[in-house]
């Protein structure tokens, strides 16, 4: 059995590595998806008592079904987490490589590498017949049932034959910064714009988003704090969250987003919550790891190029505030 301390430890070192990607320094974002050979990392790093800065290209590339099932999978599977697996991710990911056009993946490496993060959009009732999206709808019907308006809402739109509503799906490598995402954001409404005018069935009403994040006792909040105001290390990482958009602020609920860009998505959302994972296993004193839940957003289409806009202005890269 783990004395106190000790399991304080093991939480403090499970989300520090959700957030210590050292400091990544965003070399260059490009705004147009890349066609050629990524361009070469380089790194360097500086003295013991500053963060390390580490130049990374990260080029955007259109979904490839060649190259990025499993990557996209995997980032799928994380996305759902515990409850992933009853959810036909293998179809998912199917049915997101289905459509090149419409959504956006990082790489480092090439078009031929894997993806660290991906973005894309799927039309619902256009889907309804996909394994995916018949597991998917009743599992986030049941989800919104937490909320009685949320899930007034969410089942009038569906049910509605002129609603179409969009899942939004965007998940990366927990490491990655935050400012590399509005970008994928921008290329979304650009490429949903044109999907339109060419009659193509992405004329969104509602969008459903889904994430996740993370809870903290009172207790595991406190052994946060007493370990962020420990110098050295403590302090290179307040440093490297700020660097990449993230923030030190307490939560009033414990309920911390894996993901910062989730926030100023909720501001825009008309009905927002957090529900527990279908197959989560029962947390006590002994626990490891950090508890997680999932998190859903309905948010008008109509927000949609604000929200992006928004998005861009908040979470800019280092250098360009």
């Amino acid at each position: 059995m783990l004395e106190s301390d000790e399991r304080f430890c093991v939480l403090r070192n499970t989300i520090n590595s959700c957030f210590d990607f050292a400091c990544i320094l965003i070399h260059s974002i490009f705004m147009s998806k890349r066609k050629n050979q990524a361009d070469h990392e380089d790194s360097d790093s500086d003295s013991e008592d500053t963060p390390t800065f580490i130049d990374v290209d990260f080029d955007f590339f259109g979904l490839n079904a060649t190259n990025d099932y499993h990557a996209i999978k995997r980032l799928l599977d994380q996305l759902f987490g515990v409850d992933a697996e009853s959810l036909s991710m293998h179809a998912l990911a199917d049915l997101v490589l289905s459509q090149p056009d419409i959504g956006t993946t990082i790489k480092t490496d090439g078009e031929e590498s894997s993806p660290y993060a991906f973005l894309s959009v799927l039309n619902i009732g256009v889907h309804n017949d996909n394994v995916s999206i018949k597991s998917l709808v009743p599992y986030i019907l049941a989800k919104s049932k937490g909320d009685d308006a949320f899930h007034e809402s969410l089942s009038t739109i569906l049910r509605d034959p002129q609603c179409q509503v969009g899942l939004v799906l965007c998940e990366r490598l927990i490491n990655m910064p935050v400012p590399v995402i509005p970008p994928m954001y921008r290329m979304l409404v650009d490429e949903l714009r044109d999907a339109v005018e060419e009659n193509e069935p992405f004329n969104f009403t509602h969008l459903i988003f889904i994430s996740r994040v993370y809870k903290l006792t009172p207790e595991e909040e406190e052994a946060m704090t007493i370990a962020q105001q420990q110098p050295g290390k403590a302090s290179k990482r307040q440093k490297s969250q700020n660097s990449t958009g993230e923030t030190n602020d307490r939560s009033p609920d414990g309920v911390y987003p894996f993901h910062p860009e989730d926030e100023e998505i909720r501001k825009f959302a008309s009905h927002h919550l957090i529900f527990p994972y279908s197959n989560a296993q029962p947390r006590n004193a002994e626990s490891f790891g950090l508890d997680t839940a999932g998190r859903l957003m309905l948010v008008p289409a109509a927000q949609f190029t604000e929200l992006a806009r928004v998005l861009g202005d908040v979470f800019q890269p280092p250098g360009n505030v």
